[in-house]
């Protein structure tokens, strides 16, 4: 019974430490802002669609990427790793939130990259030529025939235009931009780095639904009133505590890595070295 009963209590610790991680690194982020701003642009549903398919993505390759990890190297390296990683990120926290000094001017200085970002890749898919696919003609079904266009692109040009013309097609240029902007918000992120911490020394399967449910609710959250959330909540205060809370899960993984490591060393037994002799 107690057997069952801590199992089940190391799952819930997994699942809230996965979920609280997504939350205070994705809330006024980046990836947040892409979907707040697209969502006051275009149907919600499809902003959300496109943005939480590709986290849902991006968080199995993460947690997949982080379960291989121990195969490679022993777990007890991983939890190191782990651990210097969750620190070195909360002390980069707690200088970025130091350094803040309004937090409304941060977010509305990177609204603005954002809007930026999102107004170029409205304007279309860019073509060696210059040339370009207007997201409206895109919506419309039309595209313009490669006759008329002047120079010839290259063979990769061609293969990427062609694949995000048939998902433009197939699934809406909305979806398909909000998923694309969302993907290369997020790789590499502070977020995506530490779920795959967090699958190289937990269950995969816990880390994957802890992260998933954080991302849905960050997303779900963005498109819904997105900007006047990142207008009310304050990202210094966020960025504190998410500093707070990565220094905790690297204290604790420290200390799990220490704790493995004594189990492991061979402690000599007195009553051997007597029985012995």
């Amino acid at each position: 019974m107690s057997t069952s009963s801590d199992g089940s209590g190391d799952s819930t610790a997994i699942l809230l430490r996965s979920f609280a991680t997504i939350i205070f690194s994705e809330v006024g982020d980046k990836t947040f802002l892409i979907a707040a701003i697209l969502a006051m642009r275009h149907p919600r549903l499809l902003v959300f669609a496109g943005a939480f398919g590709s986290l849902l993505l991006m968080s199995l390759l993460s947690a997949a990427m982080g379960h291989i990890l121990p195969s490679l190297i022993p777990k007890t390296w991983t939890q190191l790793a782990a651990g210097v990683l969750f620190l070195a990120f909360g002390c980069k926290m707690i200088a970025e939130g130091r350094a803040m000094t309004n937090s409304s001017t941060k977010i509305n200085e990177e609204m603005r990259e954002v809007e930026e970002e999102i107004e170029n890749d409205e304007a279309g898919v860019e073509r060696l030529d210059g040339h370009s696919i207007p997201l409206e003609r895109m919506e419309e079904g039309q595209v313009p025939s490669p006759a008329s266009d002047a120079g010839k692109p290259t063979k990769k040009s061609n293969l990427t235009e062609g694949m995000r013309n048939f998902c433009n097609l197939l699934l809406g240029p909305v979806f398909v931009q909000a998923f694309i902007l969302t993907f290369l918000g997020e790789w590499g992120d502070r977020s995506q780095i530490a779920t795959i911490a967090l699958g190289a020394t937990h269950s995969v399967y816990l880390v994957t639904l802890g992260t998933v449910i954080g991302h849905s609710a960050c997303t779900a959250l963005a498109v819904i009133g997105g900007r006047y959330v990142s207008s009310k909540i304050s990202v210094k205060h966020v960025t504190l505590g998410g500093a707070v809370l990565f220094l905790i899960f690297g204290v604790i993984y420290l200390y799990e890595s220490l704790a493995a490591s004594a189990d492991e060393l061979p402690i000599p037994v007195a009553s051997d070295s007597i029985a012995g002799s």
